[in-house]
């Protein structure tokens, strides 16, 4: 193989230093980078990037991110039905199927990149994502509100409340992985030479792509052809023992959703006397 083989690195380079460009455009250059050096593990971190990465795969440290649990709830109040309010929890508030599970506060992002680009567009502040499990979750919260007599509170969604600069951070964080990949190779090249070899493309590769996991050991690409799970939920995988659960927080709050229902009685008769007058 001569070092004419091996193209595509002047493509690469104007797309990961465009911040205006797209970090999905810039990989698949990086792709078609990896194709002609034969690089399996570069190709295949570059495709899960784009694609996102399965639920049985190990993710990278960086795309695990701090999270906030809400739940969102529906009131039935006398005379009117509220939707739609959230209410943060902590994670010894969910049910002990959802610990079991490993749901905690930090999400497991496994959206392939484009996908979270979008989610970026439409988002101004935070974005919401389903834990895997959560319409069981929620049935079985809902279960144990009407168990303990509070009888005008539904919890309908449980999602993950991601802070919008976060996943920016997470896409920044690819981006500059793909530089450094890009100077790396940059560096290897002596003076005159127009096109890396294989062997400058593993170096750059092996410097630039030490990824690290979750649990802060060295990250490994192994599954060259992988699909991803093309979807708005994602999942976790968190090996560490279940904590005890306390008694669930809709025991502590029931007098307050009491309160709020008196209260929006008490407004209704209000409102009621006003357009009398």
């Amino acid at each position: 193989m001569t070092t004419s083989d091996v193209r595509g690195l002047e493509q690469l380079e104007r797309a990961v230093l465009d911040d205006t460009a797209s970090l999905a455009s810039a990989l698949r250059q990086c792709l078609m980078l990896a194709g002609y050096a034969r690089h399996e593990e570069l190709r295949t971190w570059a495709l899960k990037e784009l694609e996102g990465y399965p639920a049985a795969d190990e993710l990278p440290r960086y795309r695990k991110l701090p999270a906030a649990l809400e739940v969102e709830l529906t009131l039935y109040l006398p005379d009117q039905i509220i939707e739609g309010k959230t209410r943060r929890i902590s994670v010894h508030q969910l049910p002990q199927s959802a610990l079991d599970r490993g749901i905690e506060e930090s999400a497991p992002i496994r959206q392939g990149v484009r996908e979270l680009e979008g989610l970026i567009t439409i988002s101004d502040r935070l974005i919401r994502l389903s834990p895997p499990g959560s319409a069981e979750y929620v049935l079985e919260m809902t279960r144990q509100q009407r168990q303990s007599g509070n009888e005008s509170t539904e919890i309908t969604a449980l999602n993950w409340a991601i802070a919008k600069p976060s996943i920016e951070g997470l896409l920044d964080h690819i981006r500059t992985h793909l530089t450094q990949f890009v100077a790396e190779v940059r560096a290897a090249m002596p003076a005159g030479q127009q096109n890396p070899d294989p062997d400058q493309i593993d170096s750059a590769a092996q410097q630039a792509l030490n990824i690290t996991g979750g649990d802060n050991s060295t990250f490994h690409i192994s599954a060259p052809h992988a699909k991803a799970d093309r979807g708005g939920t994602a999942s976790a995988n968190v090996n560490e023992p279940a904590p005890a659960t306390p008694q669930p927080w809709w025991h502590r709050t029931a007098v307050i959703w009491t309160a709020i229902a008196a209260m929006a009685t008490i407004a209704g008769v209000i409102a009621t006397v006003v357009v009398a007058k």
